[in-house]
């Protein structure tokens, strides 16, 4: 009998996960994984405690071993330190991305194997399947709940290490699931995804790692200053609001010059920009296309470009011009529904580039 550990949220997808691994006839043990560490205030404890005891819950229902495991140390070390220093540099970080990348599929997934289990499942919108040697990441059936964009960054070697039981099923199918297997949370809310921050915002989460804001000049692109910024870390491409000074058109952040500690703003149409330069690439494709579809953001809706790889960094130009190209934040290739891979946005290419 084949064995598995599933990653166990406390949510309904993570639960289900694990009712239909179990009814498919694999040996199931489910894990929590805990963060407890020194960024938490007592709430952000409390949420935990709770999810940690509503998995254990269905864990007995389902008469399947439960584990908490703590992570606290890599999360503080491989996602925070860099969400905060990339902040503090002008960048727009996803520390989902690098989550699912040092901890769900890097430490966890490693943990895993080490204890003799044959793979490592979760409760992840996505699909992997096998063609011939070859194992490839894919979009899942609800192209809704779509969550390739936050997986890209799976090494290809570990795909065949992972198992995804939700890649055919709508979202809706498995609440129904769920209620009818009278498993309590299936009407629970989606699981929060900042595991070090949940209910704080980043930046309250970035002040306390920091104990003096730097103040400094908001200017236009011709560098007139406008008014004064309370710190780079309180500003994001395409922002508008809060902004705290007045012109006769609404302007927006264009880009942030952490290194002179400025932040650049100007009209809407300036936002868009024709291509990016990405860096710490993973490749899931057996040869990388000239041509593919990208998304800049997980919201952001797929765009034709061109690729060039020099096989460090991925120079990408777009057949119509972008909004708010955001340095920090990941951009993920896409062929139909096959993840070709993904790296981070290092340079937002302009006319000039």
């Amino acid at each position: 009998m084949e064995k598995v550990i599933v990653a166990m949220s406390g949510g309904v997808d993570s639960s289900v996960a694990a009712l239909l691994l179990k009814e498919a006839g694999f040996f199931v043990a489910g894990v929590t994984m805990s963060f407890a560490d020194k960024h938490r205030d007592s709430e952000s404890r409390n949420f935990e405690e709770r999810n940690i005891e509503d998995a254990k819950k269905i864990a007995e229902q389902l008469k399947i071993k439960h584990y908490v495991w703590d992570f606290s140390k890599e999360l503080e070390n491989q996602v925070a330190a860099k969400f905060l220093n990339g902040y503090l540099a002008g960048r727009t970080p996803n520390p989902c991305v690098e989550c699912n990348k040092f901890i769900k599929f890097g430490s966890l997934l490693k943990k895993t194997k080490e204890l003799g289990f044959d793979f490592l499942a979760t409760g992840h919108y996505a699909k992997i399947q096998k063609n011939k040697n070859l194992f490839l990441l894919k979009k899942p059936k609800d192209k809704t709940k779509d969550q390739t964009y936050f997986i890209y960054s799976i090494k290809k070697e570990k795909l065949a290490d992972i198992l995804f039981p939700l890649s055919d099923y709508q979202k809706k199918q498995v609440q129904n699931i769920a209620k009818e297997r009278q498993l309590f949370v299936f009407e629970k809310d989606q699981s929060q995804d900042l595991c070090f921050v949940l209910e704080k915002k980043y930046v309250d989460f970035v002040k306390a790692q920091r104990q003096k804001e730097k103040a400094g000049f908001i200017v236009n692109t011709k560098g007139k200053i406008l008014g004064k910024h309370k710190g780079v870390f309180f500003y994001t491409v395409g922002q508008r609001k809060g902004l705290g000074i007045s012109a006769k058109q609404p302007l927006y952040v264009l880009s942030i010059d952490a290194k002179n500690n400025k932040i650049i703003v100007g009209k809407k149409n300036k936002l868009k920009n024709k291509g990016l330069i990405a860096g710490s690439l993973n490749l899931l494709a057996e040869s990388f296309p000239k041509k593919a579809k990208a998304k800049i953001r997980y919201a952001h809706k797929e765009a034709d470009c061109s690729l060039e790889n020099d096989g460090k960094r991925l120079k990408v130009v777009f057949s119509r011009k972008q909004e708010a190209i955001t340095p920090g934040q990941s951009v993920v290739f896409y062929d139909k529904d096959i993840v070709l891979g993904g790296g981070i946005i290092e340079e937002v290419l302009d006319e000039t580039s």
